[in-house]
Parts: C-alpha cells; structure tokens; sequence
C-alpha cells in the first residue's frame, strides 16, 4: 500500500499506545528537577501515569517493565517555559499560522487551545528532544492583550491541551505601543481602560458597541482581575517594568508573570520585592532595539541572585518551532559561571529553569515540572548529560506512557544517508 511519506510518518506516530503502565527506571543518574542535586544509582518508578517513587534505595515493584539506565541520566521531561507550539507549521504561509486573532476582531476573548495542532511536525521533533510540556501563547495583532493559553503535553496522541485558558498573554513596552497606536503612553492608558471596562461588564454597565473591548473580552479579563488567571506580559525594558509595577499596585489581586526580561537585572531588586516571577529569554545579550540595550547573558543569573523566581524561555526565538533549544540554553546559563565577571547558575538550578519552576510559575507545579511522587510521569532518560548539545533522550515518557522518539526530520536524514533507487517514486514511502 503506497502512502506519502509525511502522511505514513504522522499515522505512525499516533498509532501509539495510550494506556500508562508500571515501569521502574533503574541504576540512572536521577534528576528530581526540583534545584537539588542529581542521585547516583537512582531509580524512579511510575504507575497509571504519576510517579510513584524516585530516588536512593527506591524498590522495585513486582511485574513491573524495567528500564535499565546504567551510565545514563534520568530527569523529569523538559517543561518550555514559552512557545507557539502547534500554532504554525510554516510562519510565512497564512494557512498554516494561528499564532493571533487575525482579523477576527477579538482580542482577550481568543483561545489558542483548539488551534494546538499535535499532528503539525514541532511536535514529533520536540519530542524526541526530551520536550515533554509547554507553555503555548498567542501572538498580539491589534491589541496589547492578545488572548488566552494553553498548557500543553507533547504526547503521539491527538489531545494535546494539559490545560485550557491556562493565562491571558498581553503586549507592552515596544510591540505594545505599536498596538496602542504607536505610544507607550498610549499603551499604559490602554492596560488601565480596557481592564476598567472589563470592572464596568462584571457589573453589567457598558454598551461594549464603540469601545475597547467587546462583550467576549471583558469577560474573559474577569478572571484576570479576579486573580483566577495569571496574566503573561512580554516586556523586555526596565523601565517598562517600573511602570508595570506601579500598575500593579492599582491593581493588586492580578498575577503577574514577565516574559522576555531582557533588562531584568537592572530592576532585579524590584521584581523581588513585587514578587513578579519571569519566563526570560536566556541568550539575549546584543542591543536587537532600543529597549533590551541593557541585554546581558548574565541577566537570569543575577535575577536569581536577587531573588527573583526565574523560568527559561523563547518569546519570538524560533518558539514555533525549536523548543528543543530550550537545554542548549539553559547549559549555556551554567557555562557562565566558569567566565570571569559573569553570573550563571549552577547546573541544578538550571535544570529546575526548565523544569519545575517554570511549572510552579504557571500554577501547575502541584503536578508538573519533577519526579516528585503524585505528579505526572514525564520522564525522561538521555545518553548523557541532558544540557550537554552531545546528548540525547533514549527514552520519553508523557503522562506514563512510553513515545514514539521517530520525526519527519530524522527519517529524511536516514533515507537520503544512504540512498538507494526503490521501486517508488521518491517522493512515496511506507
């Protein structure tokens, strides 16, 4: 039976098993991903999903599947502190982008979550790189709040969405005053509106016909004032935060997270003390616009330092796309502690950068982000030390079911290493 070759590799991939099981890694070095430090001849087991147990001395439950990791790292799968997963297959092709509203007319009231496509190939390619979770936003069109999120799971099935509406994404500094009509005054006088308007439809004032925000918006910001839903800001200048902070102040029940940061370090005081936590974006470290002139790599670890609860993330850095970049990133964190002048981290809080505290930050930390028992079972198991680029995972586990580690990308690579005629067309395969 002849099938295109990128239509065999995605049935393939969703043919997989979705009954979790008992499994017991053994003789692994395990990563908790909590901060602390790795265990030696660790072994983790999971049952129905959630891990039962990691760590020294941990037995090994009757009739369960062994995974023997001798000489291998054990960790909890990598949670990608910010992305578009599933949201676009090619960006520069319109039929394949869903990252905005478009020209629907809507703002706060978008939801990503039944545009995350599994079937689209970042999944599959992620996957394999030890990407077990995501944060997945939508990206601003003509407003600075540009919709709701998802936290997402990387699974070979075709339920992607952990959890829906998860958080509100909203624009400042640059991009949103660009949206505000080209001020960032503009922007701030919009952030404090809109939010009033959304005050005035909880007590059923506002025609919501020739205003701000329509009827669907200002409800969906409701949970945001409330405190129900944390509100993702993607700011990179330091006097952007200042006022941010100052609005918050007006506004104390909203959770603020800070995506990007770039300047981060120059307010780190201040965000601690605001206890703002930052998804920050770890390689910027050039003047790419006026507001992240003050861009350093030594940026997350010496918000760290100061107190600040910082994640790992890619705002508009191929976060469609490469997620799998995510432990090149934090490793290079960890090489900076070894530059004269530089501040990094060490290499157990890096990994808790991509792991549980990104989870923590996003409110799901009670059962995502590390092998701690009662939480999800994503685990994974590398050939090596996972922030090292010369490693990779030999083994995935979502929600404790083992996946499929094939992808468009390395079954080419396989094919066209050795190339041989067949007797199909070479644009067919099985």
């Amino acid at each position: 039976m002849r099938h295109f070759l990128y239509a065999a590799a995605a049935l393939a991939a969703f043919a997989t098993p979705v009954s979790a099981e008992t499994i017991a890694i053994t003789g692994g070095r395990v990563v908790i991903g909590d901060g602390s430090a790795p265990i030696d001849g660790g072994t983790v087991v999971v049952r129905d999903g959630v891990v039962v147990a990691a760590g020294a001395g941990v037995s090994v439950p009757s009739g369960a599947r062994r995974i023997d990791a001798s000489g291998k790292w054990v960790t909890p799968g990598v949670f990608a502190g910010f992305t578009r997963l599933g949201l676009a297959e090619v960006d520069a092709v319109n039929g394949t982008n869903d990252k905005s509203g478009g020209r629907s007319g809507f703002s706060a009231a978008i939801d990503v979550a039944p545009a995350i496509d599994p079937f689209r190939s970042p999944f599959a390619v992620n996957r394999s790189a030890g990407v077990t979770r995501a944060v997945v936003a939508p990206e601003g069109a003509a407003s600075i709040f540009a919709g709701q999120g998802a936290i997402a799971d990387l699974g070979a099935d075709s339920n992607p969405v952990t959890k829906a509406r998860a958080f509100q994404f909203a624009e400042f500094g640059e991009d949103g005053a660009d949206a505000a009509g080209g001020s960032r005054a503009g922007t701030h006088l919009h952030f404090r509106a809109m939010l009033r308007e959304a005050q005035d439809y909880a007590v059923g004032l506002g025609t919501f016909d020739d205003e701000l925000l329509k009827a669907e918006d200002a409800k969906a910001l409701l949970s945001v004032l409330r405190g129900e839903t944390r509100l993702l800001i993607h700011v990179e200048g330091a006097n952007d935060m200042l006022r941010l902070i100052e609005l918050k102040r007006d506004f104390p029940s909203i959770k603020m997270v800070f995506v990007g940061v770039s300047e981060g370090w120059r307010v780190a005081p201040q965000l601690a003390q605001a206890r703002i936590p930052v998804i920050a974006s770890a390689l910027n470290d050039l003047p790419a616009s006026f507001e992240m002139l003050g861009a350093t790599q030594s940026n997350i670890g010496r918000m760290k330092d100061a107190g600040v609860q910082v994640a790992i993330g890619m705002i508009n850095d191929r976060d469609s796309h490469q997620l799998r970049y995510t432990t090149q990133y934090a490793g290079n964190i960890v090489s900076l502690e070894r530059v004269p002048g530089a501040t990094g981290m060490t290499w157990d809080e890096a990994f808790a950068a991509i792991s549980s505290v990104p989870a923590d930050i996003m409110g799901v930390g009670d059962r995502l982000g590390s092998l701690k028992a009662g939480k999800a079972a994503d685990v994974v198991v590398w050939d090596g030390d996972p922030l090292e680029l010369s490693s990779a995972p030999t083994t995935v586990i979502i929600d404790g079911v083992e996946q499929p580690l094939g992808n468009r990308q390395n079954r080419l690579r396989d094919r066209y290493a050795r190339p041989t005629e067949g007797n199909l067309p070479k644009a067919y395969d099985r």
